[in-house]
């Protein structure tokens, strides 16, 4: 049993002791410390929280057990139901409410599920708010209503639509163009949210001819959720027939996407913002923002563009916060996460996927075509377990004295910069590993890279 707490959420698996997984106690104490943190902080006067969740099989029984928290801290709550992570941001701003908790373990599987605590503009808490949520946990500094001050629940299953109405209203979102394309495209949901409002969005878009793989928001994952590739040869297979001219897959909460090609190769997740970013820049130049963990390549076309690339710490929070400091007009992160500041400041699969069809409809070219006009590299992600005996800061210090002659930041965990390369090592937020992600122009250079790196930690280990 595990139970995770960051900044970004309390995530676990269900079952288990108190403590020890994501137990119905626990949810409870979060829930409660969070509505604690809501009361003394916001601006707001409607007493609202907004609650959402995915399709995970957990999903009813901790959505009940966190409305009825919140109505027992006074809070009033509109039950969104069934709606993805961007969803649930933007309804938090539409129902003028005091913040917001989505219910999903975003790509983990089947057995986990997590809260995931929004403020009132609808964006992830940051490190000094999520850390104070951790503290009022646990001192248990909350205090449950009294009978005539009991909040109450509204469901309002609106949202899906009011989101994509807000994704049509883009003024570079081209329905006409799309419509006039005919496209054929397939989606795989893995049997969450995005079976419901994927589908509702390219019909919306004009897209007449949909195949639809695991859109039955069942919660049972057809397969490991994650969008990466080795996860997703069932959609890879259809498209190797010729049968679709693009491909979207989402994660569970549908803020991932991933892009598969007509010829059934992957487009990469790191090249799902490059071409979002690519198009947006062509009418709308201004800065970009990504993570450390990222590829190059989107600085190389915001460099093209004669615009300025900004590097962030990993971290949907991390970034939004560098993307406001830089009024960057397109940002977001290398897993396929697209944030486009004109929508809402949140990773979106659904603004995702309307840009990049407005994008192949204005060009005319095929996916494969889109592909090869990037720049090219390849991103070899590596993890190490980690076990009791092993230091993860002084090995990152190690590390930045082995390699001090080369451009190093260490802004979040150690990148280091090579010519033609670079190497990202940090502690996963979420999961308890070492994450060594290497980029060069091939993958077998990457890979090559992320084995030396490998090889050197395991000596500094010894």
């Amino acid at each position: 049993m595990s139970l995770i707490k960051s900044i970004s959420g309390i995530r676990g698996t269900i079952g288990g002791k108190t403590g020890e997984g994501l137990s119905p106690v626990d949810v409870v104490k979060f829930t409660a410390a969070y509505a604690a943190r809501i009361r003394k902080t916001t601006t707001k006067t409607s007493n609202v929280i907004v609650v959402g969740r995915d399709a995970r099989l957990s999903g009813k029984m901790v959505e009940r057990l966190v409305v009825s928290t919140l109505c027992a801290m006074g809070f009033d709550v509109v039950n969104i139901g069934l709606a993805s992570t961007p969803t649930t941001e933007v309804a938090v701003v539409g129902e003028n409410a005091c913040g917001g908790i989505i219910l999903t373990a975003s790509h983990n599987p089947r057995q986990w599920n997590a809260l995931k605590l929004l403020n009132e503009k609808g964006e992830f808490l940051n490190d000094a708010e999520g850390k104070e949520v951790l503290r009022i946990a646990e001192a248990e500094e909350f205090e449950f209503a009294g009978i005539d001050d009991l909040g109450h629940e509204a469901v309002n299953t609106t949202w899906n639509r009011r989101h994509i109405d807000q994704v049509l209203a883009l003024d570079l979102v081209d329905t006409e163009a799309i419509t006039k394309a005919d496209f054929t495209v397939a989606v795989d949901a893995v049997n969450s949210v995005g079976g419901i409002v994927i589908p509702q969005l390219l019909r919306a878009l004009g897209v007449k001819n949909i195949i639809e793989l695991n859109c039955e928001a069942t919660g049972k994952f057809a397969h490991t959720p994650e969008p990466i590739p080795e996860n997703l040869t069932q959609i890879a297979d259809l498209m190797k027939e010729g049968r679709a001219d693009v491909g979207f897959v989402v994660d569970p909460d549908v803020d991932r996407l991933a892009i598969v090609m007509e010829n059934g190769e992957m487009f990469v997740e790191e090249y799902t913002l490059v071409a979002v970013a690519d198009y947006v820049l062509r009418h709308t130049p201004g800065a970009t923002v990504s993570n450390l963990s990222s590829s190059r390549a989107l600085r190389d076309v915001t460099e093209a563009a004669g615009c300025v690339y900004n590097a962030a710490a990993v971290g949907e929070v991390n970034v939004v916060t560098k993307m406001k400091e830089t009024g960057a007009v397109i940002g977001g992160e290398g897993n396929g996460g697209v944030i486009y500041p004109a929508a809402h400041y949140g990773r979106d699969a659904l603004v995702g996927v309307a840009l990049f069809l407005t994008l192949m409809a204005k060009s005319g070219k095929k996916v494969s075509e889109l592909k090869a006009d990037y720049p090219a590299y390849a991103i070899a992600k590596n993890k190490i377990e980690l076990t009791p005996d092993i230091n993860v800061d002084a090995i990152l210090e190690a590390m930045k004295e082995r390699y001090k002659t080369e451009k190093i930041t260490d802004i979040d965990g150690v990148k280091i910069d090579f010519p033609q390369s670079w190497v990202h090592l940090r502690k996963s937020n979420t999961e308890p590993i070492i994450r060594i992600y290497a980029e060069a122009h091939t993958m077998e250079e990457a890979d090559a890279l992320a084995n030396d790196i490998k090889g050197v930690i395991a000596s500094i280990c010894h």
